[in-house]
């Protein structure tokens, strides 16, 4: 079976379970478990944050920074596409109690200044003010785009001209940092807080980080506690993600493969395949008079497994468990379930 559906889908290295089993471990809920400090402090050096947070997932981390940023009844502003607003189960309304105001950046992927100012409410009598912006990067629906620093940068600034955070859902920023080679802080030091995946291209089993300044990480250890991510001998899970931190570099070899995949899936006739920027395919499905779930039904049939994202819109992603001889048979087994 060749599994596209998500880079989410790796499996722990014989490394990472021996990292897992060695563990020195405490209780995190008391701070007193070495591993998970020492996880927490690199990851902050990493992306040139004060602090940072171990949290059970990506959602978990993005809810966190909504709630810390935030206060009850007040708007969120972000991408229409974005991962907070599309596939967080409308967490911004059931934790945070917050009212969503959407931007549509398209291709670009990342909302202008003035789309940034245009989205700005003050708070008076009858509107509740805008508490908080949310970015994407790289941004999941659309494409797995890696949106240069200085776009993040613009649109952090016209944030914080009128008073308003700004937090970086950066599950993939690593991506981004690989793809236009340029160092991840200039992704975060615009920002307020990031949060990063460590179970994606990084390929740990388990765990995101929420990075910040020391006054927000504070703030988000409680507020994780409330939403349930509180957590007793987490070194176990957190070992294997120090060595997930050495897997930025190698992020390269998926975008490659990513882009072997797109053009050899536009070859098959009635796919429309656009060049992928990092490890995300997006397949357009119509030319082949199949929609999203019969095709991807068609190449499960053929042991090539992607996820539907629209009605005619199928998506690929590559990652550390699949290499280029991999993607060579999927584009094959792709064509023969087209056929």
């Amino acid at each position: 079976m060749i599994d596209l559906r998500s880079d989410t889908v790796t499996r722990p290295s014989d490394e990472m379970r021996q990292a897992a089993a060695a563990a020195e471990v405490g209780d995190d809920v008391h701070r007193d478990d070495p591993t998970v400090d020492e996880l927490e402090r690199r990851a902050a050096d990493l992306v040139g944050t004060e602090a940072a947070l171990y949290v059970p997932s990506g959602t978990m981390g993005n809810q966190v920074a909504v709630r810390v940023h935030t206060d009850r009844g007040q708007e969120i502003v972000l991408e229409r596409e974005s991962h907070i607003y599309k596939w967080e189960l409308g967490g911004v309304a059931q934790l945070s109690s917050l009212q969503a105001r959407t931007i549509d950046a398209g291709e670009r992927a990342c909302p202008t200044p003035a789309a940034v100012e245009a989205a700005y409410v003050e708070e008076d009598v009858h509107r509740p003010g805008t508490g908080l912006v949310a970015l994407e990067n790289t941004h999941n629906s659309r494409g797995g785009v890696a949106i240069p620093p200085e776009d993040v940068a613009a649109a952090a600034e016209a944030a914080h001209d009128m008073g308003v955070p700004v937090h970086l859902d950066g599950a993939r920023v690593f991506n981004a940092a690989v793809h236009l080679d340029v160092d991840v802080a200039r992704f975060t030091d615009p920002v307020d807080s990031v949060q990063f995946c460590l179970s994606k291209g990084l390929g740990a089993p388990v765990g995101s980080i929420l990075a910040g300044d020391e006054d927000f990480v504070e703030r988000a250890r409680r507020v994780r506690k409330l939403f349930g991510g509180g957590m007793r001998q987490a070194g176990i899970i957190a070992a294997p993600g120090l060595l997930a931190l050495e897997n930025v570099d190698r992020l390269e070899e998926d975008h490659e493969n990513a882009a072997i995949l797109a053009d050899g899936l536009a070859g098959i006739e009635g796919l429309e395949v656009p060049s992928p920027d990092t490890n995300i395919v997006i397949v357009n499905t119509e030319g082949t008079g199949m929609t999203a779930e019969e095709f991807v039904e068609a190449c499960a049939a053929e042991d090539v497994h992607g996820i539907v994202f629209d009605e005619y819109v199928v998506r690929f992603t590559t990652h550390l468990d699949v290499d280029r001889a991999d993607v060579e048979t999927a584009v094959e087994r792709v064509r023969s379930a087209v056929a």
